[in-house]
């Protein structure tokens, strides 16, 4: 029922999980020199620890990158959530709930993982809050319809999945270990939305166009998830001779462009691009780029839910400061109790 599926990416999770057991009982030979102890390490694929030196640079590009990824997470739970109480089924908001349920565990994950490198979780989220720290700006635009939650499934949770499967050979092995029980359950949440959409593409008219629409929505935002293109990345190149990345921007959104058009043709929707075509030559699909000069204006604040998705997650926090309070206060009477 998926078409060509995701099935060769998760074989790729697989083969990462192996290559992270076998790689901890592999010796390298390395240098007293504490650089030359952190080179070679990454150019042997192995994994670098938080216990071990690493470049300052190396720890805030990742302290970068994985607060991004974790408060992604955490607000990517407002789109969805947003529909649990209106699915049209018992079934679909069970499903949804749980859906919802794992993106906050993915943001559980990675916030552990972050705060190997240092950082406590109360600062990222303080930093979320400020605006110091961004999130993905894919979680700035609305769910109009329960198509939009397909949608969501097929492409935004596709998208992640060709973007953070290369992240399971991440150097850094706490970020990633995370990876792969995160990309493991995000292929789930794809054939979640997928499935949601091709029973409502084959359904009556009027659900076909609601899912052809939310298509139509989410396609260009989708292919801007990936960032920037490599000419205008500022960290791309140095996170790759960090192999904190494996492929540049540009090469994840053509992967996730020619995975899409066939699963497109079994959903009986179409691609809302009217250049995509078969390039013979290059052996990928040509397609539209997305504007990326909105991708930077929804970045800086200025995308449709921005506000609202930062005003919902302050008052969260706001309201959740009596349960860490009280999680605080019985921590300390457990400790004083053990003395």
């Amino acid at each position: 029922m998926y078409g060509n599926d995701f099935a060769p990416l998760l074989e790729q999770v697989d083969s990462a999980e192996r290559d992270l057991q076998q790689a901890a009982g592999r010796d390298v030979a390395a240098g007293t020199d504490l650089q030359d102890y952190f080179d070679t390490i990454v150019a042997a694929d192995q994994k670098i620890e938080p216990r071990d030196w690493m470049p300052e640079a190396y720890r805030k590009t990742l302290i970068r990158q994985i607060a991004q990824h974790a408060h992604s997470e955490i607000i990517g739970m407002q789109p969805e959530g947003n529909w649990i109480s209106r699915a049209p089924s018992l079934k679909r908001k069970a499903i949804l709930l749980a859906k919802v349920q794992d993106e906050a565990g993915h943001g559980l994950y990675l916030y552990a993982a972050a705060e190997t490198l240092g950082v406590s979780r109360d600062e990222l989220v303080e930093m979320l809050i400020d605006g110091r720290q961004k999130y993905s700006s894919i979680f700035n635009y609305p769910t109009l319809t329960w198509a939009d939650v397909g949608a969501i499934g097929w492409l935004v949770d596709g998208a992640a999945i060709v973007n953070q499967v290369p992240l399971c050979r991440c150097s850094y092995g706490p970020y990633a270990r995370a990876m792969i029980r995160v990309c493991k359950e995000e292929s789930f949440h794809q054939r979640q939305g997928f499935e949601i959409l091709h029973t409502l593409s084959h359904g009556t008219p009027e659900q076909k166009a609601m899912a052809q629409d939310a298509v139509d929505r989410w396609w260009y935002p989708s292919l801007a998830m990936f960032g920037p293109p490599d000419t205008d990345s500022t960290h791309s190149e140095r996170s790759m001779a960090w192999k904190i990345k494996r492929f540049s921007n540009d090469e994840l959104r053509q992967r996730f462009v020619d995975m899409c058009v066939q699963q497109a043709e079994v959903l009986d929707l179409r691609i809302p691009d009217p250049d995509l075509r078969w390039d013979e030559e290059r052996g990928h699909y040509a397609f539209t780029q997305p504007d990326y000069d909105e991708l930077m204006r929804v970045i800086k604040g200025d995308g449709p839910c921005n506000q609202e998705r930062m005003a919902h997650r302050r008052r969260a926090h706001e309201d959740g400061a009596w349960v860490r309070e009280a999680a605080q206060a019985y921590a300390g009477k457990r400790e004083k109790s053990a003395v």
